[in-house]
């Protein structure tokens, strides 16, 4: 099988290598919860080669995205459910929908795309997608009337936590500022304290939680991306510790032998250079 710039063969490739007799067997032993982790990795790696300006890398790991799609339309296909051609459907059916201002009729175009009319066939899409999944039994018919409820469990905790709050917001259940923030930080920080203090662990997990939520919220009033912030302060740390790393060796030593006080010394001299 030779490659080819035609989306059918990587198609044919996910077939072959899910075929029962003749296919690879991890592939086969594989199912959408076992996928699913690679799935958000390969998304990982793609934000990652765009934040390193990699266009060569970007083009690779778009390729492993892609697989990601075909490998999970491929299972749906085998059980029945839908095939790559329907995610394609589902997606180009979604967009003309949504953006009647550039395909819909001459009014529509002309008039443009009315404020609030891209949410507004959101919630249409959900309420319909809502329904059906009523309808075949996937869900209590109450599932999904909570304002917050469409809002994915499996995002990110700090992404998710920001867009609650972005949700929350809409209907004004928000602070009027940032400064009153902090003070809940330091709430939070004091009841986190208390907690450490008893020693059990469930109020600790609990008040550690809270003070990270408020965290987020305040990074949300600053105008900052709790998730990109971080990021950020990972590489920084990344960084610096690679410094110490550094220095240690050149002068014969190594972190398993350097003592703390030794790597802090290089650490404050590190913060002075990156």
């Amino acid at each position: 099988m030779k490659p080819s710039k035609d989306v059918s063969r990587l198609i044919e490739i996910m077939a072959a290598l899910r075929a029962p007799k003749t296919g690879c067997p991890w592939d086969i032993e594989q199912n959408f919860a076992t996928i699913a982790p690679y799935t958000i990795e390969e998304a990982y790696e793609v934000a990652d080669a765009i934040a390193r300006g990699d266009l060569d890398d970007l083009r690779e790991e778009l390729g492993d995205l892609l697989l990601q799609v075909v490998y999970h339309a491929q299972m749906a296909e085998e059980i029945g459910e839908f095939a790559f051609g329907d995610v394609v459907e589902a997606i180009t059916t979604k967009m003309i929908r949504r953006h009647p201002h550039v395909f819909g009729d001459e009014k529509a175009r002309s008039a443009g795309m009315a404020k609030g009319m891209w949410e507004k066939i959101k919630a249409e899409e959900k309420a319909e997608k809502r329904n059906a999944r009523i309808v075949r039994g996937l869900d209590p018919e109450d599932h999904g009337k909570g304002f917050l409820d469409s809002v994915p469990v499996a995002l990110p905790a700090l992404t998710r936590a920001l867009k609650l709050q972005e949700k929350a917001a809409r209907v004004g259940f928000d602070w009027s500022e940032a400064a009153p923030i902090l003070d809940k930080i330091e709430e939070e920080i004091g009841e986190l304290r208390e907690a450490l203090a008893a020693g059990d662990a469930a109020p600790i997990k609990d008040e550690f939680g809270d003070m990270l939520f408020a965290v987020v919220n305040l990074g949300r009033h600053l105008k900052l991306d709790s998730e990109a912030a971080l990021s950020g302060t990972n590489d920084k740390f990344r960084s610096r510790f690679h410094y110490v790393e550094q220095a240690l060796a050149a002068s014969g030593g190594s972190l398993e032998k350097a003592t703390l006080d030794e790597m802090e010394a290089l650490w404050q001299k590190a913060k002075g250079v990156k």
